[in-house]
């Protein structure tokens, strides 16, 4: 059971292939010509039996053939014969190689792979390669060199030209997949086997649609979370939402919505197939994010400082020497021309020198990474100063990339260069850009590991009152709130709002004006309106009475002709904001297709729609999340001290966004949004205007399956009394309880550890305490169980800590129906009862998800935890595969 479920599929040590009579070539397909002659170009490390579906014999001839995996490359109605075939010999992953194949017989199939439990990857597919076990299962090429990069893309004429660039530039492959259209195997499942496959370092993605986001964000976390992830998505620039009916519906794109779903996933996007080129020659160097300061050595200022430039249009900082070290620098470079901004050598550089510089870089703390630049120069030998680079590469400890300009007289350096792994390229520009993955990559790591609560901390909202709001609105039949009906709701999760009263008459809207104080303004209340000005229906700074009156009739009758058939209710009347240094921003809301709600941050007021600054992010937010969505706006710039104005409350800004987070998390009805403008100055913010757009929520849309990414499940979180005294929390984990698992795992005697994990370790590595830490609590659960103590410490006082003394785990199945389960409990705390108590909560859990049944392994000479099992209703019984452990299994 520790095996991933695509084992037989990437790593089969029996392969049966139906590719039609090996002996008569004439009566086999293009693609099984090429499937044939791809296996035998090399020799595949397990067993290769060749079936041919018309001559296979009786029943019992199958019964005495086994295989882990089939290879089918046959026309589509024989490849459905070939799967019944693969399903009788008990395969338990299937390959369908073709193009073309109708949607019809791909569904069957699909029908025929799910009765015999075969995970099939196809129809549609240029198949799969694993070098390392010389195994090309393809069509699109030869195989690839072995190395540590994974490719998976939906296209395969992207598969076949990568790998042909790849051959031309020393780029090696552990892994390469090609999705066609209607394969049952798909990209989310793919990244999942990746994520913990030892062959695999890095992984690159050529993207062209996904069909779950929840499936496909869970599995991109988890891959991002334990190595470099980089994307190439096709189809930047669809076609707008011509039907939004609000600003932020009306701005954001798809493209937007994908970008921000990325980031918070973790990954790097790129945006062409020269940069996911320029990206895997930097993974394949095996280079890992460490921050966005980049050095730039060179002995040609020209060529300097357009990298210099690069670097800062994409938000990258120079990494400069310090004062000290620069001092220490100078005698070794006496042709040194710059130790400012780039460390310009000069023209006379030679190897010596930038040796010497790139040593120095390489300590220099405010330094994450060196690219070296080098012009062609009379009298110095380019090929000397890349060897120089192969034999710093190996002691760096930094990301080393290169850019040797030029053609002929370097293309021996740059054979140097790539036999050293390291990342070469031909433009300053190029060399930049890739570091600015490797820099973005980081940068999304602190992302990732961001696992918000639905709700924040800040004052508890009124939902119930929100949801009733909802509630009555839709059951008038109308899915846009009017703007009293939109800020109520703001007000229900605590957002500040101006006072607005409707007036139904034009004396009605006087006496309101004079109540409030001038001057006011005044807006047309419509639920059929979606856009106030366009019908002149907002009217600013109205300083008296006989103006109100006016105003109000007119703007009756202007928007009366306007538009004949909208509803009108009457004009709103509110006070006008007296924030006259305040910022105008938009905080709004759209919902996509298939990532679900998206919050949305930019410059606000009448000029929205031609600034089009629009920040996003996925949520739920934190305040960290929250920071991060107003620092990548445009508008950001403005909200320091500027032209003379304070600088704005940005606590106040952030606690906007957060309860914009809880109201997307808490609401599914939730469809669009503007608050606009919200005006935010040094005293706080408020939301001089609203627009809400609703619908019935989706019969999904418990426990948050809105959510593209599952928001922390808080609700989970109990105290227990301990057996003999005191207490203990029982709550989901998160990634800040790295170490105390860590001294958990350590504190464990040996007899536990084995126990636990079938093994001696002392420790856990780091990246399987990310991957125990950093879950998915949309496929699986864990929860620790947390003590406090307090301590009096050295100088008298009282301290208080609190540790894990038991984690209680569950992994859902393929089968999306029932789950895996593993339980440790430190050794001091056995006997006090946590056992039972983290098998219970961790089974509600699971029941709460929808799954039937869990089940674990537990070896047969472990008799306190058989004892618990049995005492907890489990049945146990003997697991055929290995006679050291007992299954147990228990229904939910």
């Amino acid at each position: 059971m520790d095996k991933h479920y695509l084992t037989p599929l990437f790593q089969p040590d029996t392969i049966a292939v139906f590719a039609g009579k090996s002996d008569e070539p004439d009566t086999q397909t293009p693609q099984a010509r090429g499937l044939l002659a791809a296996l035998r170009a090399q020799r595949f490390k397990g067993t290769l039996v060749f079936l041919d579906i018309h001559t296979t014999g009786t029943l019992a001839d199958l019964a005495q053939t086994r295989a882990d995996l089939a290879i089918i490359a046959l026309p589509p109605l024989e490849a459905i014969a070939a799967l019944e075939v693969a399903g009788r010999i008990k395969c338990r992953a299937a390959l369908v190689i073709g193009s073309g194949t109708p949607a019809l017989e791909a569904a069957e199939m699909h029908r025929v792979a799910r009765r015999h439990g075969m995970h099939l990857l196809g129809p549609n597919s240029l198949g799969l390669q694993r070098t390392r076990c010389l195994l090309n299962a393809s069509v699109a090429g030869p195989l690839a060199a072995p190395g540590p990069l994974a490719l998976v893309s939906q296209s395969g004429a992207l598969t076949a030209s990568i790998l042909d660039w790849a051959t031309e530039n020393a780029v090696g492959f552990s892994t390469v997949v090609s999705l066609g259209p209607n394969t049952s195997v798909d990209i989310a499942q793919v990244l999942d086997f990746l994520a913990s496959d030892a062959q695999t370092h890095s992984i690159v993605v050529y993207l062209e649609g996904i069909s779950s986001a929840r499936r496909f964000m869970s599995a991109l976390r988890a891959a991002a979370n334990a190595k470099p992830v980089i994307v190439l998505k096709a189809g930047r620039k669809p076609a707008g939402n011509l039907a939004a009916q609000t600003h932020s519906g009306a701005i954001v794109g798809a493209d937007d919505v994908f970008d921000a779903a990325l980031r918070r996933a973790g990954a790097v996007r790129v945006r062409s197939f020269v940069e996911l080129f320029s990206a895997s020659k930097c993974l394949a160097s095996r280079y890992r994010p460490v921050g966005k300061r980049l050095a730039i050595v060179t002995n040609g200022g020209g060529p300097g400082v357009l990298a210099a430039d690069w670097a800062n249009e994409i938000q990258l900082e120079l990494g400069k020497l310090s004062p000290e070290t620069a001092q220490a620098l100078k005698p070794q470079l006496p042709a040194l021309a710059s130790l400012t901004d780039l460390i310009d050598l000069s023209e006379e550089a030679n190897a010596e020198h930038y040796r010497a510089a790139i040593d120095a870089a390489g300590h220099e703390k405010a330094v994450d990474g060196i690219l070296v630049v080098h012009s062609p120069k009379a009298g110095i030998d380019p090929t000397a100063v890349a060897q120089a680079m192969a034999e710093l590469k190996k002691r760096l400890g930094k990301p080393l990339l290169c850019c040797w300009m030029g053609s002929a007289s370097v293309a021996a350096a740059r054979e140097v260069l790539a036999s050293a792994a390291i990342p070469s390229f031909r433009t300053p520009e190029a060399a930049v850009g890739a570091f600015g993955n490797i820099a973005s990559f980081y940068q999304n790591q602190q992302l990732l590991q961001q696992t918000p609560p639905p709700l924040s901390t800040l004052a508890k909202p009124d939902i119930e009152g929100a949801r009733l709001l909802i509630e009555n609105v839709l059951t008038e039949r109308r899915k846009v709130l009017t703007e009293m009906e939109s800020k109520s709701l703001l007000s229900a999760f605590h957002i500040p709002v101006t006072q607005t009263i409707l007036a139904r008459s034009a004396n009605e809207a006087m006496m309101i004006a004079t109540q409030l104080g001038y001057p006011v303004a005044l807006k047309i209340d419509s639920p059929d309106i979606s856009h106030k000005s366009d019908v002149n229906g907002v009217a600013l700074n109205v300083l008296n009475a006989v103006g109100v009156r006016d105003i109000y009739n007119t703007m009756i009758q202007a928007v009366t002709k306007a538009q004949p058939g909208a509803r009108i209710n009457g004009v709103t009347i509110q006070k006008m904001a007296r924030n006259k240094r305040g910022r105008e921003l938009n905080v709004g809301l759209v919902t996509d297709d298939p990532f679900g709600p998206v919050i949305a941050f930019g410059a606000g007021g009448t000029m929205i729609e031609l600034i089009n600054d629009r920040a996003m992010e996925l949520p739920p937010l934190n305040q960290f999340l929250a920071r991060r969505l107003i620092d990548r706006s445009r508008v950001a710039e403005t909200l320091g001290e500027w032209r003379g104005a304070s600088a704005i409350n940005r606590d106040a800004l952030e606690h906007v966004l957060l309860r914009v987070s809880e109201m997307v998390c808490e609401l599914p009805q939730l469809r669009e949004m503007d608050i606009n403008p919200i005006i935010v100055d040094e005293s706080g913010a408020v939301a001089v205007d609203a627009r809400i757009v609703i619908d019935s929520a989706p019969a999904t849309a418990r426990n948050y399956a809105h959510l593209a990414i599952l928001p922390y499940p808080a609700r989970y979180e109990q105290i227990w009394p301990l057996r003999g005294g005191g207490e203990y929390t029982i709550r989901p984990i998160h990634p800040d309880d790295a170490q105390m698992l860590q001294d958990l795992v350590q504190n464990l005697s040996p007899e536990s550890r084995y126990f636990r994990f079938v093994s001696s370790l002392k420790e856990l590595p780091a990246s399987m305490l990310s991957r125990l830490t950093l879950i998915d609590y949309d496929r699986e659960m864990a929860l620790v169980a947390i003590h406090r103590s307090r301590q009096a410490d050295a100088d008298g006082g009282i301290v208080e800590t609190e540790r894990v003394v038991g984690v209680s785990r569950y992994i859902t199945n393929p089968d999306k129906s029932s789950c895996e389960f593993s339980l440790v409990v430190a050794d001091d705390f056995n006997g006090k009862g946590l056992g039972s108590r983290l098998m219970l909560s961790i089974m509600e859990e699971a029941r709460d998800k929808g799954l039937t049944e869990i089940e674990g392994l537990v070896l047969a000479n472990n008799p306190g935890m058989l004892k618990l099992m049995k005492g907890l209703g489990f049945t146990v019984k003997t697991f055929p595969e290995d006679a050291d452990f007992k299954l147990v299994t228990h229904s939910l």
